[in-house]
């Protein structure tokens, strides 16, 4: 693909396209549905690039392979679903800890377990609340294939701004389909000449260094986390986002959900015109927007809240709102995706 324009594309091929696009040049990844169109694309749209795609052994070690090349300075990523993300989580932790940048896709699929091939937004939990030692890193929910671009565009910029992992979580759903978008080839990396000096380029002409994770001396982790906690509350700070759609003070009701959820949300929305309904997206599921939240909530009788699990970002909403809303859930688990009528009647029974 070359130059820009409007392009009928598969969602996990514009995660591919991103990538390229935002200078990442080093991919490792493995196998598993259905995300599997990415390092398939990957293999062939890398070497064009001149960059390196290694299909490894396990996701233990496509994990491990990009924090090896991000001590290197370069742009890496690694992509995978549900349970190949778990076992990524040590890796992940250890990058966070060792203040490596890195950006994560994971296409979610139905579970627990090995679970089926579905789409789901059941791993919301590991995303949000990540791994081993209390860390964090900036999770990006799209909702289309043109935010399944420029969000994975924007995680590569993220991650060398903070100097830390960066996750885009999506599912089955957005990763198969196809639609239109716009390439934004022409677009430019931020920081795409800033010298890190902290890259393990080799130790010629100046004093040798080392990326670690592990910190023994008495305080020096302590330290090392307070550091840490400083770049967390900056991000909650700074990288907030949401949208609003329909909210306004005539709002009577307010849905909230995330990702492909809040896509068939609006076309429950477009079913309902006797009732004023509002959704609020998060699009970081974190550092989750809380304050936002709280303030579209304000005039409306009642928040209803969608996901494709049993209710995870559910806490979230919870925490937002302090109690001033009461709350209906609804829910589809194990890679059941609603239909925009089966919202609306759970609307009309409760509200």
């Amino acid at each position: 693909m070359n130059g820009n324009g409007t392009v009928f594309i598969k969602g996990n091929h514009a995660i591919v396209e991103a990538a390229l696009d935002a200078g990442c040049r080093f991919y490792a990844g493995y196998p598993i549905t259905p995300q599997n169109e990415i390092p398939e694309y990957m293999s062939k749209r890398m070497p064009e690039e001149k960059g390196v795609f290694i299909q490894a052994e396990s996701e233990l070690i496509s994990i491990n392979m990009v924090f090896g090349a991000a001590t290197t300075g370069a742009r890496a990523m690694t992509t995978s679903s549900s349970p190949g993300m778990s076992l990524m989580q040590e890796g992940i932790s250890y990058m966070a800890g060792a203040e490596l940048p890195g950006v994560l896709v994971n296409v979610m699929r139905g579970g627990p377990g090995l679970g089926n091939i579905s789409p789901s937004q059941s791993d919301y939990y590991q995303a949000v609340k990540p791994g081993h030692g209390d860390f964090h890193m900036i999770t990006l929910a799209p909702s289309n294939l043109q935010e399944m671009y420029d969000y994975t565009f924007d995680a590569f910029d993220l991650a060398d701004k903070y100097r830390n992992p960066v996750m885009i979580l999506t599912d089955g759903l957005l990763g198969q389909m196809m639609e239109s978008m716009d390439m934004k080839h022409d677009r430019k990396p931020l920081y795409p000449d800033a010298k890190k000096e902290w890259a393990l380029t080799g130790a010629v002409g100046r004093k040798g260094q080392r990326i670690v994770s592990l910190l023994m001396d008495p305080g020096v982790l302590e330290a090392h986390n307070i550091k840490l906690g400083k770049k967390w509350k900056t991000m909650i700070e700074n990288e907030r986002k949401y949208e609003l759609f329909n909210v306004n003070e005539e709002t009577q009701y307010l849905i909230v959900a995330f990702g492909s959820m809040a896509r068939i949300s609006k076309g429950a929305m477009k079913l309902m015109k006797d009732l004023k309904i509002g959704l609020f997206r998060p699009i970081t599921v974190w550092p989750y927007p809380y304050e936002e939240l709280k303030k579209a909530a304000a005039g409306v009788k009642k928040v209803f809240v969608f996901e494709m699990n049993q209710g995870q970002m559910l806490d979230d909403v919870k925490i937002g709102l302090e109690g001033s809303k009461p709350v209906e859930f609804f829910g589809r688990a194990g890679g059941g995706v609603p239909m925009p009528e089966e919202l609306c009647d759970f609307i009309n029974k409760n509200k």
